[in-house]
């Protein structure tokens, strides 16, 4: 860890213990090749030179749509180099989540690849509205071929590795740590879709802490990256494992029988992921696994309590963690030695220790709330978000006066000062391991031709949450075809938001309140597993 203030630091600080001490051992392998220090460094430069050659400098925003592969890692570092901000897309966003994130981030330049497997963000854009898009001027595509053209857009190839470097490749010691780098995409329970901004510094300095929380820096550390990158899920651990020292090797997206066979191959100790993605590691067979040493899992699927007890009962060292965009994953985590019920939870101490502050407050009163009782978590933390992007109402209502972050979550404090997370507060659903406001889909659902308006909730379907919408006809007496606005929604929603069922009303339950008529959101619950009851014969 460099000896930094806080205010400092960069993100090539990270680097900095590799370059000294092991500039020619993989710190990266990805596809199965394995990239030394000096490499990435080399990356890095020539990532930089690409963006600035096409015209890319401070203040500008790149929007990248990539699967997992070190470009996605060299572009972070080279942003930060120059003051770009990256706008990291979910690569499953469908035409209508794009529109958005393009528009809200002005990127004037999106990053993406050709077709892999399920992943084919060339034919989404080609729905996209080119007049919602905001700045957009150029796509670049990543390969090795010429770009292929796309109707309304100037394509170029993105191609660092043939670009020419004017300086040798050396660490960046001028960069602005406070200058906004990341965007990454968030759901409020009450307004559309948020831009989560963190600067370099907040980035690196949660890295440096998760390093030693989480045992990166320990003799043999090495990280499966499973998770999408474009997330804090999946950003933060591989940046706290670069940090530590610990190699980092990269799944284009998970699937747990080549997960295993990594795992195995290559003595990796640390995962993190989803209850789903470990219970599937589980099936695959525990020999593979015994290299492990923390899996750290975020609770999203109904009724999977038991599965991680079998998971941990059989050796897999499974321990509960907390995090959000706007605080970053890891931010806690449960001790391995800490009774098995007790690890299985959400929460856990903070990984900057004292300086990660967790409070409970009653969500009425706003009083303190002693340890042991449930309240709403707050947070403050030098690596918390600096704010919306370009939402300080937003930003103002999140934080307090105090500069506590007000999660929405449910949660208490424990007596040795770490915490327990219950549960997400608001409307907001988890889908597929992502938090998703229901006015996304609703927003979605609402430019369908013939539907007037929508409510969205989550349902238990099969042991999976999924999304129920409940609508109403723009044209009184006008027939809903169900299936034909579900294929509908799948063109412009990712797929798990794409709706179970879509159920015509004549109106909404509302109920009266201080603030004004309010949605019976947990009256369509109750009409939606209804209907799913219906629908299975139970």
């Amino acid at each position: 860890m460099p000896d930094t203030p806080h205010r400092s630091l960069r993100l090539d600080d990270l680097l900095e213990g590799w370059r000294t001490r092991a500039a020619d051992r993989p710190i990266f392998v990805d596809n199965g090749r394995g990239l030394t220090m000096a490499e990435f460094d080399q990356l890095v430069a020539a990532s930089a030179a690409w963006l600035v050659r096409h015209g890319i400098g401070a203040g500008d925003c790149v929007a990248v749509w990539l699967l997992n592969r070190v470009e996605w890692l060299a572009l972070l570092f080279a942003a930060a180099r120059l003051g770009t901000r990256i706008a990291a897309v979910n690569t499953r966003y469908r035409a209508f989540e794009l529109e958005h994130i393009l528009a809200t981030s002005q990127a004037r330049m999106l990053i993406l690849q050709q077709r892999q497997d399920r992943f084919d963000p060339i034919s989404v854009l080609d729905g996209v509205d080119r007049e919602r898009t905001g700045g957009l001027e150029a796509v670049a595509i990543l390969g090795d071929s010429g770009p292929p053209a796309i109707a309304g857009y100037t394509t170029i190839g993105f191609q660092p590795n043939d670009e020419p470097i004017a300086e040798p490749p050396g660490a960046d010691r001028t960069s602005d740590p406070d200058a906004p780098l990341a965007f990454f995409t968030t759901s409020g329970t009450t307004s559309a879709p948020k831009l989560v901004t963190h600067p370099q510094r907040t980035l690196a300095l949660h890295a440096l802490a998760c390093a030693a929380s989480f045992g990166f820096d320990r003799e043999g550390a090495a990280l499966l990256a499973a998770l999408p990158l474009c997330g804090v899920f999946g950003l933060n651990p591989v940046l706290a494992a670069i940090a530590g020292g610990a190699p980092v090797h990269i799944m284009p997206a998970f699937a747990a029988r080549p997960a295993s066979e990594r795992i195995a191959a290559n003595a990796i100790t640390h995962l993190f992921g989803s209850d789903e993605l470990f219970r599937r590691l589980c099936e695959e067979g525990m020999e593979k696994l015994r290299s492990l040493r923390y899996c750290g899992f975020a609770a999203f699927s109904p009724g999977a309590a038991s599965a991680m007890r079998e998971g941990a009962e059989r050796g897999l060292p499974l321990a509960g963690v907390y995090g959000s965009s706007e605080v970053n994953a890891l931010f806690a985590g449960q001790a391995i030695d800490f009774p098995l019920e007790e690890r299985l939870k959400g929460g856990g101490r903070p990984s900057l220790g004292a300086e990660g502050e967790v409070r409970v407050r009653d969500p009425d009163s706003r009083a303190l709330l002693e340890a042991g009782r449930q309240g709403e978590l707050v947070i403050r933390a030098p690596t918390s978000f600096i704010g919306y992007h370009n939402n300080p109402q937003a930003t103002g209502r999140a934080v307090d006066g105090e500069g506590f972050f007000r999660t929405g979550d449910v949660g208490y404090l424990r007596p040795d000062g770490s915490f327990v997370f219950i549960a997400r507060g608001g409307d907001a659903i988890r889908l597929a391991g992502f938090l998703v406001d229901p006015v996304e889909i609703e927003d979605a659902l609402k430019s369908i031709s013939g539907i007037g308006d929508a409510q969205v909730v989550g349902v238990d379907n099969e042991g999976r949450m999924r999304p129920v919408a409940f609508v109403t006809t723009a044209a009184q007496g006008a027939a809903l075809d169900e299936q034909a606005v579900i294929g509908a929604a799948r063109d412009r929603l990712a797929d798990f938001k794409v709706p179970l069922r879509v159920i015509e009303v004549e109106a909404f339950p509302t109920t009266d309140s201080a603030n004004g008529v309010k949605v019976q959101k947990g009256k369509l619950r109750e009409m939606a597993k209804a209907a799913l009851a219906r629908q299975s014969g139970g």
